[in-house]
């Protein structure tokens, strides 16, 4: 029993990591953009689709695994350059509307290039492993916990170190009064979307070799990754962390428990949920316009 409780532990932890790494790739956009990007899921399931073709062709693994980056990258870096500065100054939920647009034309051309059926993407890293304590840790979840941790440190210390990263909280606070300041706005932006795209790629890759290599399972996985953010209120690169690591072990530890098991994707909901209300707990309810 001990073995079972362990071995879904771990998956846990190696979901929750991925969803972590994906709040963290929202969390930075957001913060330099205002921009909540609904289509990460599908960036990310583009380069995993990506990375399962090439190795089809029998191409080298380290391959697939940059095209999957690459691809992610490209795509992100276009919608950040060629649409979002159309929506600069529009408000928030119309930009998260059009990446939601992006998102279905994203799903759409995967589903006509690649025909839905059964697909495996086996990575190098399922091969590889260790035990602790009874539990054998594949490769693919090692790398998805460490790429999760060294993640949200690197941006972390990126953001509050770096001048690029000053200038994407400047941007945060005011767009235009950091345009007057002289803050190269396209730049900062871009260099946003494009360390959003390539976690998405990663992100993307490693669900593909964990959960289900399927264009609308990798695209909607976006939703518990928004989860992660709502909780670190998308702000806190280390709340959003430990919401993607708590949301993870849940969801697996829900499998064990029979009533619960058909239940267990809503636990980014309920637990999104509960967090905000503790955040909010003691605060007077305002409108917009009341002082």
């Amino acid at each position: 029993m001990l073995g079972a409780y362990g071995m879904f532990l771990v998956s846990g932890l190696a979901v929750g990591a991925l969803y972590a790494l994906g709040g963290v790739g929202l969390v930075i956009l957001n913060r330099a953009t205002g921009v909540l990007n609904f289509a990460y899921g599908a960036i990310g399931a583009v380069g995993a689709m990506t990375a399962w073709q090439v190795l089809e062709w029998h191409l080298p693994e380290p391959l697939a695994w940059a095209a999957a980056m690459g691809v992610s990258l490209a795509l992100s870096l276009g919608f950040g350059l060629l649409v979002a500065p159309q929506l600069a100054h529009r408000e928030p939920v119309i930009k998260a509307v059009a990446t939601l647009g992006f998102a279905l034309c994203l799903l759409g051309l995967m589903n006509l290039v690649w025909m839905v059926t059964s697909r495996k993407l086996g990575l190098f890293s399922d091969s590889l492993g260790l035990s602790i304590i009874g539990v054998r840790i594949n490769g693919t979840r090692l790398i998805a916990l460490a790429g999760g941790v060294i993640a949200t440190l690197a941006m972390g210390i990126y953001l509050s170190r770096t001048r690029t990263g000053l200038l994407m909280r400047a941007l945060a606070d005011s767009r235009d009064v950091a345009a007057i300041l002289g803050v190269p706005v396209r730049r900062v932006e871009a260099i946003a979307w494009g360390i959003s795209g390539v976690l998405a790629g990663f992100t993307g890759l490693l669900f593909g070799g964990l959960v289900r290599l399927d264009p609308a399972v990798l695209t909607f996985l976006v939703i518990p990754v928004i989860a992660t953010t709502i909780i670190g209120r998308l702000k806190s690169i280390p709340v959003t962390f430990v919401a993607g690591l708590l949301i993870g072990v849940t969801e697996s530890m829900l499998t064990l428990v029979k009533p619960l098991a058909p239940f267990r994707v809503a636990a980014p909901f309920v637990i999104a949920t509960l967090a905000l209300m503790w955040l909010q707990r003691g605060r007077r309810l305002t409108f917009a316009g009341e002082d």
